[in-house]
């Protein structure tokens, strides 16, 4: 506990109760298409989106939010069945419908995409909003196939053991694909080699996936995460800048998105298990502190700032980067014991929550003047996966802390 009142016990509390919240009131809702989930809730009026909502509503099922939710759904059903069963069955019976649902659409294309009308078939909306038939991806992946592998593993884990050869090959094929740059991250618009060979070496793919790498930790399938070690070490030697501590997006550009860096820093650590090189461990708290600390000029965490000037440099404050720091300094806790990752584990905490939450739901996105209606991604809210899971790995992180004395790093040990 620290002196504000801040404690380990009621954060775990407080997060378990936030995700039951958040899981009870995402079961409630009707399915989309009989067996997808339905997020479809403007975070402002908590109103449905309609079909006049065009791109928000129901004929747009968005690929990227079911493969996250898939995750989701599978982890906390896992995490529930001793803290309440019946959630945990209800989890389960939408999850084994997801996983069915999202199978079908990966062996029948080969991949997941972005979008799909109300067909099913895969689309991308231009710049006036209009949708065009998407090109197959062929060789080309995307963060919907990063989406997609990552809930596919978990769902099988869980629902379809037998599967998870098939899914794994997929995992495989996503990460050649980011190390051979046939990756494209623009899935709003036509995908193709060209496209994803010309786009901006951004650390944003090595960081989504990393997070499948902690998720083959939980479902004993370790052994494959081997990845992940060449990912940590691409994104630090390449997009770490020693001046000002944070991870550039791109390698010499200015724009720093740190949220991502935040959240890499989670991923990294939950890789790792506890058993990493203390001054690795060292490097990836003072990217969170580095991060933290430029970043959080507002109610939240500023989606972007400068690498020269420390600045920020967009007006918005989304919410999930909250709760990714909030598991990035849990486990950054975990691993040192050091107060700092302390304090910033207490103010993400009682920003996001005094501030962003709202009972089962967050604000997507703040500025300095309160909420906006601005959607960076997808229109869909989040079906418990930056907050939910990102709050879950806290949870674990508490339950560690409690049961064993934390390994503090010691002064020689720390990197010069």
């Amino acid at each position: 506990m620290t002196g504000s009142g801040f404690s380990l016990a009621g954060a775990r509390m407080r997060y378990r109760e936030a995700n039951a919240a958040t899981l009870r009131w995402m079961l409630a809702r009707p399915r989309l298409g009989g067996d997808f989930l339905n997020t479809k809730a403007n975070s402002l009026s908590l109103g449905d989106y309609g079909d006049a909502d065009g791109l928000r509503g129901p004929a747009c099922l968005y690929g990227w939010i079911q493969g996250r939710g898939l995750e989701a759904v599978a982890m906390h059903a896992e995490f529930f069945k001793a803290e309440d069963p019946a959630l945990a069955s209800e989890l389960d019976e939408t999850g084994r419908a997801l996983y069915e649902a999202l199978c079908r659409l990966k062996r029948r294309d080969g991949h997941g995409y972005f979008c799909y009308d109300h067909d099913l078939e895969p689309v991308y909306a231009d710049s006036d909003g209009a949708l065009h038939r998407q090109a197959p991806a062929d060789d080309v992946f995307t963060y919907s196939d990063a989406f997609f592998a990552k809930g596919l593993i978990a769902g099988a884990a869980r629902y379809a053991r037998a599967d998870l050869p098939e899914h794994l090959t997929y995992l495989a094929e996503v990460i050649d694909a980011i190390e051979q740059q046939r990756f494209q991250m623009d899935e709003r618009r036509q995908l193709s080699p060209r496209a994803a060979a010309d786009e901006p070496d951004d650390f944003g793919p090595r960081m989504i996936l990393l997070g499948a790498a902690g998720l083959l930790h939980r479902v004993g399938l370790g052994e494959h995460s081997a990845f992940a070690d060449r990912f940590i070490a691409h994104v630090l030697e390449r997009h770490f800048d020693p001046e000002s501590g944070l991870l550039r997006n791109v390698p010499g550009a200015d724009v720093c998105n740190v949220g991502h860096a935040i959240e890499f820093v989670g991923f990294a650590l939950d890789h790792f298990q506890g058993d990493a090189e203390p001054a690795l461990v060292q490097q990836l708290q003072s990217v969170l502190g580095s991060s933290f600390a430029r970043g959080f000029v507002g109610p939240g965490l500023c989606l972007s700032v400068s690498a020269a000037t420390g600045n920020p440099l967009s007006p918005y404050f989304p919410w999930w980067s909250l709760p990714e720091t909030i598991r990035s300094a849990a486990l950054c806790f975990t691993a040192t014991g050091d107060g700092e990752a302390l304090r910033i584990w207490e103010q993400a905490d009682h920003a996001f929550f005094t501030r962003y939450w709202r009972g089962s739901l967050a604000y997507q996105t703040l500025t300095r003047n309160g909420p906006v209606d601005f959607v960076p991604a997808t229109p869909d809210l989040d079906p418990g996966y930056h907050t939910g899971l990102s709050l879950l790995a806290a949870i674990h992180a508490a339950d560690r802390i409690s049961i064993r004395p934390l390994r503090k790093v010691s002064e020689r040990e720390r990197p010069n």
